[in-house]
């Protein structure tokens, strides 16, 4: 199980890695050009590795990753309706500049997290890199969560327009479902799940970098 753990989090490692490359180079070649076609150059990579971080709320309910359950389950919750539900289902979304910004927060978070995964499947602890995986992430995991609100907010005026997934059944059912607030109340979900998930960061973190742990991981 140690060893499939490895391979899992060295495959997420290499998509995160070439798209945050990916996204760089291209930044450095054309400048702000590059930001507008980030999703059509990068975005089926960052559905795949999104995909399959699914596994990962597996892997804690069969019992071979001892993370929390609720929080991961959010965090993925999260991009996947983000990525699939918003984004990939409005292509006038897909060119704004917010997709560029919260791409690279998720890569960038990512790159980290599984580079720390692996080196921790083979027993090794990192100070630096240890204290960077669970000091980046509170701070950047607030900015990705305001990214996604952005996100769902600029294509609100899309799914009015368009009724991409607004249902209306006809009588003698006579039920709707309107799509947009759907979104709006999801972006309630979204700052009150942020508050829970930063708490439970604090708490990893606090577990992770104590003094008896750090001693404990060096010896």
């Amino acid at each position: 199980m140690n060893t499939y753990l490895f391979v899992y989090d060295l495959m997420q490692f290499c998509g995160h890695s070439w798209i945050f490359t990916n996204m760089i180079i291209r930044f450095m070649s054309f400048g702000k050009d590059s930001l507008a076609d980030t999703f059509y150059s990068i975005g089926l990579v960052m559905r795949l590795c999104q995909m399959l971080s699914v596994l990962e709320i597996l892997h804690i309910l069969i019992g071979i990753d001892k993370s929390r359950f609720f929080p991961r389950f959010l965090q993925i919750t999260e991009r996947i309706i983000v990525l699939f539900v918003v984004i990939n289902s409005q292509e006038e979304v897909q060119g704004k500049y917010i997709v560029c910004v919260l791409f690279f927060l998720w890569n960038l978070l990512d790159v980290v997290r599984y580079t720390y995964n692996m080196l921790a499947r083979t027993g090794i602890y990192y100070l630096p890199l240890t204290w960077l995986n669970f000091s980046l992430c509170i701070l950047l995991y607030p900015l990705s969560v305001l990214a996604k609100a952005f996100a769902i907010y600029v294509s609100l005026p899309y799914f009015e327009t368009f009724g991409t997934y607004s249902i209306k059944l006809p009588l003698p059912f006579a039920f709707s479902i309107y799509f947009p607030y759907v979104l709006k109340t999801y972006l309630l979900v979204l700052f009150i799940g942020m508050c829970f998930i930063t708490q439970n960061l604090f708490s990893e973190r606090k577990a992770h970098l104590g003094t008896g742990n750090i001693k404990k991981k060096r010896s």
